[in-house]
């Protein structure tokens, strides 16, 4: 039993296993104001970054709302948009770990990925023995932070566990405007990443389909159980910050966790 209910959030639609807990937190239940508050500016917004501006005793304060709705510790990273992924079986480190994944198999370790645009993956195990979480912005995506995340997984479950995968709030496809080497990339990977490139209105621009492509990088390593996907960051103004739309932003977490 928690000591406080959740913030306002969002909790997955996917069937996970009964011990697999997740959910994504939204701009409200804080104290953050100005362009961390509310949508408008008013306070009581929930930004959990401590490293886009936002004043460092409200972002304490809101990570502690936070926490004492959890069953354990919050691991969060220090993520640069790469592919490392932290075991965080190990002990609970002072400094976060720079890394934009994080795998468990204990019970109450709760793995946070924060973002305001780029797409965050949460995955179970079928059998609810070990969840991951993946910051994918499209830098990590295409140089392939989703295969990790599975692979570590793997790892740990073994080689044929059926994972499960749910894509949180991100940067839509109306959206998402991207140049040729964007695109380029993700051909390069998979000729058929080009039906989630819509051509812009400038030359070399292009409209980008995250979702589609996050997807697409999970189909190369079996993970066809993908739900989620449904959300824009940039025009929600009222449930999410948004790098692109706004500029500073806080940022959103979304958390998974094996129960006990």
């Amino acid at each position: 039993m928690t000591a406080r209910a959740l913030p306002p959030g969002i909790v997955p639609d996917w069937p996970a296993a009964p011990g697999v807990r997740a959910f994504v937190t939204t701009r409200a239940g804080g104290v953050s104001t100005g362009a961390f508050g509310l949508h408008g500016g008013e306070a009581g917004g929930l930004n959990l970054g401590d490293h886009v501006g936002d004043d460092a005793a409200a972002v304490r304060e809101n990570r502690a709302r936070l926490a004492a709705s959890l069953p354990g510790p919050v691991r969060w990273l220090q993520q640069v948009h790469g592919i490392a992924v932290h075991d965080a079986d190990g002990p609970d480190a002072h400094v976060p770990p720079i890394a934009d994944a994080a795998v468990t198999t204990r019970t109450d370790t709760v793995l946070a990925i924060m973002t305001a645009d780029c797409l965050p993956i949460l995955l179970a195990d079928a059998q609810g023995r070990a969840v991951g979480a993946a910051h994918a912005g499209w830098r990590g995506l295409a140089a392939g932070v989703a295969e990790a995340t599975v692979d570590a997984l793997r790892d740990r479950v073994g080689a044929d566990a059926r994972l499960q995968a749910w894509l949180g709030p991100a940067i839509g496809p109306a959206a998402f405007e991207v140049g040729d080497e964007v695109r380029q990339a993700f051909c390069d990977l998979d000729a058929a990443a080009a039906a989630a490139f819509v051509p812009g209105l400038a030359a070399g621009k292009w409209w980008a389909d995250l979702y589609s492509l996050a997807r697409l990088r999970l189909a190369a390593r079996g993970v066809t159980d993908v739900r989620g996907g449904t959300f824009c960051t940039v025009t929600d103004a009222a449930r999410f910050y948004s790098h692109r739309r706004d500029r500073p932003s806080g940022r959103l977490a979304s958390l998974v966790w094996l129960a006990r």
